[in-house]
């Protein structure tokens, strides 16, 4: 159902009715001024690697919102997580090797430890003192096969919790990692995460069609979005949502944008966890783990996961993430061409998007002006 709204309205209303239809309208909007440009709010955890590509004794380079990190793993397996310089002299930190529990730097063999403290230059004599040189350090965790990241303020750590993911221990579930680059603004691939309409790309590929936006809710820290869709075809039958291919299915998804990450569940049949990674102004990652429910034993689950779970993300996934990539990149580069061209919006899920991340990254400089004022004033 789309209804037409003059244009000074729509820029005015809010696209989220929770008390209204049980659809909702699709009226015109104007794009969130001022998201291609926003940056992250960085006081929460963000996936940055898989676990797997991260050996004992290993160092990798990754970058959080223009944020260089050096990830190593100390003796324990624990990682560590050094801000991506050397306090002598600059150099990448992630050239370094691991020595012990230390990170040395490639250089001069400057060692740091998981704080980023300074504990041994090896071309000083031992009871000679350390110059004070330290490394910012980051809060680091290993879990669901992702390597976490906090980047932001580390006194708020511990109020902010990961996400969950509770199919991971579950044997009965498949899951299937899949991992996704984009040269794009994460506020373009996140509007694609959330936008169930676009599933006339995939047409060709079997995906599902005639979708229905059912309800929208802003939670405060959350938007909510349940979708109607449909699904017929060798695709349908193959995952199960229908016995034959000829027969139509309808469905019920469910979107979550719980910033900065989305979690999508259909109905107890699948369920999928897409961790966004900003990297810059064009550049974005995933790190996203797809769980599907075969009605099968368990053990057999696990037994067929590294074949089934390899062919699910070559066949199908990577099929559909390549046709949204180039969708995505292009309207990157219509971007860059015209940065002050403004667009129209129909789906109020996708302005409730922007409207969370413009807001999330005001808050995020709110706090740093405060805390600057108070700095300088106690000074």
């Amino acid at each position: 159902m789309v209804t037409s709204t003059p244009s000074n309205q729509a820029a005015n209303a809010s696209p989220l009715d929770p008390s209204g239809p049980s659809t909702v309208s699709l009226e015109q909007h104007e794009v969130q001024k001022g998201v291609r440009q926003a940056g992250i709010n960085p006081n929460f955890w963000y996936a940055v690697a898989w676990s797997n590509q991260l050996a004992a004794g290993q160092v990798l380079g990754v970058e959080v919102w223009q944020q260089k990190i050096a990830l190593y793993r100390d003796r324990s397996g624990a990682v560590q997580a050094l801000e991506d310089a050397c306090p002598h002299r600059g150099v990448e930190l992630s050239r370094g090797k691991v020595i012990g529990d230390h990170l040395a730097c490639r250089y001069h063999g400057w060692e740091f430890d998981g704080t980023g403290q300074c504990r041994q230059i090896p071309y000083l004599p031992p009871s000679q003192k350390l110059p004070c040189a330290h490394a910012q350090s980051y809060r680091a965790a290993d879990r669901y096969g992702i390597i976490w990241v906090f980047p932001g303020d580390q006194s708020l750590v511990e109020q902010v919790p990961l996400p969950g993911i509770p199919e991971f221990d579950d044997p009965q579930w498949l899951a299937v990692p899949v991992t996704g680059y984009f040269r794009a603004h994460f506020s373009v691939c996140n509007e694609n995460s959330m936008d169930v309409f676009h599933g006339f790309l995939h047409e060709e590929l079997q995906g599902w069609f005639d979708p229905v936006l059912l309800k929208l809710k802003d939670e405060g820290n959350a938007i909510v979005a349940d979708y109607q869709v449909s699904y017929q075809g060798q695709m349908a039958k193959f995952l199960g949502f229908t016995e034959s291919a000829d027969e139509v299915t309808t469905k019920t998804v469910t979107v979550q944008y719980r910033y900065p990450h989305f979690f999508s569940q259909l109905e107890g049949v699948s369920s999928l966890y897409l961790m966004r990674l900003p990297v810059g102004l064009r550049e974005s990652r995933s790190f996203a783990i797809f769980f599907l429910r075969l009605g099968l034993p368990g053990w057999l689950v696990q037994a067929v996961r590294p074949w089934a779970a390899k062919l699910i993300e070559q066949k199908i996934f990577m099929r559909f993430l390549n046709q949204d990539i180039e969708m995505m990149e292009s309207e990157q580069r219509a971007i860059d061409r015209d940065p002050q061209r403004r667009y129209v919006e129909i789906n109020p899920a996708i302005i409730a998007v922007q409207r969370m991340i413009v807001r999330q990254y005001r808050c995020f400089l709110d706090g740093q002006a405060k805390s600057e004022k108070y700095s300088s004033e106690k000074s």
